[in-house]
């Protein structure tokens, strides 16, 4: 049967099996809760198919150069900087896809505005739409007193900010 189907899709089959079966490259996780569970369980897939015989380094390392942009990257240097320095280790690929869950799925919202108010900026806003968009995601993430008016500070426009610390001498 196996050789039957093997034959009908074009494949070789080797000891019984089909010899390549494709499988899609999965797409690349921003950090975005609401994709967590469809990121995890394509690369348990992929992971499956295409890199068991790999190292689970290799396998975590291949994983890493599909977590990008958004929310993820500042995750992504802190679990790399803590994996360089022995502070993490994962025996599976399972685990450290299983911490990627629970990073990212839902019920961590303080964590998403922290990371949104470390990317926030005034751009060509002005100061007000700036301030309000600022409060708005301020007002989840924990950041209180001086934490918080650095980081206001950090996403002003420099010359605002230049301004500003002139003032203040």
């Amino acid at each position: 049967m196996t050789a039957q189907i093997g034959t009908a899709v074009g494949r070789e089959v080797e000891g019984g099996a089909l010899a390549a079966i494709e499988v899609a490259k999965p797409q690349t996780f921003d950090g975005t809760p609401s994709k967590v569970s469809r990121f995890v369980a394509a690369y348990k897939l992929h992971i499956r198919m295409r890199l068991r015989e790999s190292s689970v380094e290799e396998q975590i390392q291949w994983v890493f150069s599909y977590v990008q942009g958004e929310l993820a990257d500042i995750w992504k240097e802190n679990i790399m900087e803590e994996l360089e320095i022995g502070e993490f280790e994962f025996e599976l690929a399972g685990e450290f896809l299983a911490e990627i869950r629970r990073e990212f799925e839902g019920g961590d919202e303080e964590l998403v505005k922290v990371v949104e108010l470390k990317k926030i900026e005034q751009g060509e806003r002005t100061m007000e739409e700036f301030v309000q968009d600022f409060k708005r995601i301020a007002r989840e993430s924990g950041y209180e007193g001086c934490s918080l008016i650095e980081e206001f500070k950090r996403g002003m426009n420099g010359s605002i900010r230049k301004k500003l610390m002139e003032a203040e001498n």
